[in-house]
């Protein structure tokens, strides 16, 4: 079950505040329109970036090439860039026997993410997924996994599948204010 929304660290998920559609009188250049809230409106998070719907941050999650996982290593954070396919509600990456990311997601708990940014119109969109990364290990599974457009950038070809299942999925689009230059 994939839930949607994002919490700030105190508890309770982040105040939303709701601006009328005619509003906003910005100039669309090439972003991807916003989506209305139930009557309409725009939903905005307390720092004026656009919370996007689940159904929005799925359609950005299957357009984007590479993405980041993050990982703990040694008790630190780490993030890797990765290439990777969506298989229903699940993220799947590639990996190589022994590599740090093989090791460190076995059954944890991780992070993953793709944006899209153009600093020129100093617009973009964030996707972020939590959930628990897991090695597949099943015959079948990882011959139908093998079918998935995955093709690693190393220099060495991945072996081994990480499957991390969507447990968690939020978005924020940068909306600008101003026009984009000219």
């Amino acid at each position: 079950m994939v839930r949607y929304g994002s919490h700030h660290p105190g508890g309770g998920p982040l105040p939303l505040r709701r601006v009328p559609a005619e509003a906003a009188t910005w100039k669309v250049t090439g972003a991807i329109p916003c989506r209305p809230g139930p009557s309409g409106e725009q939903m905005f998070d307390s720092k004026g970036l656009e919370v996007l719907s689940s159904a929005e941050c799925l359609r950005l999650l299957a357009e984007a090439p590479i993405g980041r996982i993050v990982f703990t290593e040694q008790a630190l954070p780490a993030v890797q860039p990765v290439h990777y396919a969506l298989d229903g509600d699940s993220v799947v990456i590639r990996t190589t026997v022994g590599s740090k990311l093989a090791a460190a997601a076995r059954n944890a708990i991780v992070a993953f993410e793709v944006d899209k940014i153009d600093s020129t119109y100093r617009e973009g969109w964030s996707v972020t997924v939590v959930g628990h990364a897991e090695m597949v290990t099943e015959g079948k599974e990882i011959e139908r996994l093998s079918r998935l457009p995955l093709h690693s950038w190393a220099p060495t070809e991945p072996t081994h599948f990480v499957r991390i299942r969507m447990e968690m999925v939020h978005g924020r689009r940068l909306v600008p204010s101003t026009p984009a230059p000219s």
